[in-house]
């Protein structure tokens, strides 16, 4: 896994603010890694096989195309009429058969070859497009029609349900953005004042901290617009209340070295202290025996719940919901359905070589241009912008 090409790209692919923002921000690839280190504390804490749940951790992403999610919408929609496209679907279509490593005996690709366990940790959503436990409303789902096969092989039989591996996946990759996007957002708009300015319009960065107080309900309607109503607005509210109260979150922050090492307690002390009452919970409900696939769940209590999720509300109002609006937003999009158009006119010749072969054997329409979406999702934010460069020009105005 850590030799694969697809977990070298995540390096230059956007989490929250764009990999050229600055040398600070997290990248795709260093939440990945953070993901992991948080899943192998919660994996040993319960008794699971840290291995599998560092892997899993360590694919979550890796289906992520160019410019983070803004990237990944743009591609739903022009794969809108030949089942979608989503991130976590991507991953597995990538461990399973894009990533050149192993081949069936047939002579079709196996991708990495992981195991049967290992494969059904990394499926955040075990369902395919529409057949959820939420239907057609639901917009995320785990498995492409093309891939139902192999799906079925890992998971078969246990319905929506996910093994404890592929719970604790989800719960640390929670824990990590929901408390890192906050540190970053912090540091990235002192270092880079003017480039930020529309993100917090005019505030000062220490007002960010600040906001769970003065903007409190702005906070909250974004929280619940985003991540929807599970947790009740009156939870949210003192979940707001326990995270001020608590002695590492700092008052100000001006970026001296004093504060990032107070910004660095903080991260560290809610991690630990996420970790903490996940565990304590679980092992209350299921006791000391060791748990793992389907045996055990990974229990988080409603406070911790309603604290990541205030967190993660946060992380949106100062960062996510703003920069939406931002114009480099519409020419990240723009980028990615030029790409389709261009590759698709030429195909093979600007396929990459990896692609081709695939793209000769699809048998219509539909996997011709899923192919063209795999190259596509395939790029990092630099070499997006440079094929860009290559087959369209300049952006057009």
């Amino acid at each position: 896994m850590l030799h694969s090409s697809a977990l070298r790209r995540l390096g230059a692919k956007t989490q929250v603010l764009g990999p050229e923002a600055d040398d600070f921000v997290r990248t795709r690839l260093t939440h990945s890694l953070e993901v992991a280190q948080i899943g192998r504390s919660l994996a040993k804490n319960l008794g699971c096989d840290p291995d599998i749940v560092e892997t899993a951790c360590l694919c979550h992403d890796l289906g992520h195309p160019p410019f983070g999610h803004n990237g990944e919408r743009a591609l739903a929609e022009v794969a809108a009429s030949i089942g979608g496209f989503e991130g976590n679907a991507q991953t597995l279509r990538i461990l399973t058969r894009l990533e050149p490593k192993r081949f069936h005996a047939d002579g079709a690709p196996a991708g990495l070859n992981l195991t049967r366990a290992t494969l059904d940790a990394t499926v955040k959503y075990p369902w395919r497009r529409g057949r959820g436990p939420y239907g057609e409303q639901a917009p995320k789902f785990g498995v492409y029609e093309d891939d139902a096969a192999v799906f079925e092989w890992l998971h078969g039989g246990h319905g929506y349900h996910k093994p404890i591996e592929a719970q604790i996946m989800d719960l640390s990759d929670d824990i990590a953005y929901c408390v890192h996007d906050v540190e970053d957002a912090l540091v990235h708009a002192v270092t880079h004042p003017r480039a930020t300015a529309r993100l917090y319009e005019g505030q000062e960065p220490g007002d960010i901290l600040r906001a769970v107080g003065a903007e409190r309900r702005a906070v909250i309607a974004v929280t619940e617009k985003w991540y929807g109503q599970r947790v009740p607005e009156q939870q949210l509210d003192t979940a707001f209340d326990r995270l001020l109260a608590l002695p590492s979150w700092p008052s100000s922050f001006a970026g001296s070295m004093r504060d990032l090492a107070r910004l660095k307690d903080l991260t560290s002390d809610l991690i630990g202290r996420f970790i903490k009452a996940v565990t304590a919970a679980t092992r209350e409900r299921f006791g000391s025996e060791p748990l793992g696939r389907y045996h055990g769940e990974v229990v988080i209590p409603q406070h911790t719940l309603a604290e990541i999720t205030a967190l993660k509300g946060l992380a949106t109002y100062v960062v996510m919901a703003p920069r939406e609006r931002e114009p480099v937003y519409f020419e990240q999009r723009t980028i990615i359905f030029d790409l389709v158009d261009a590759i698709s006119e030429q195909p093979q010749e600007r396929l990459e070589p990896a692609f081709v072969g695939a793209w000769r054997s699809a048998g219509d329409d539909r996997g011709r241009l899923r192919v063209v979406i795999d190259q596509v999702a395939s790029l990092t934010d630099l070499s997006a912008r440079t094929w860009h460069s290559r087959y369209c020009g300049m952006l057009r105005n």
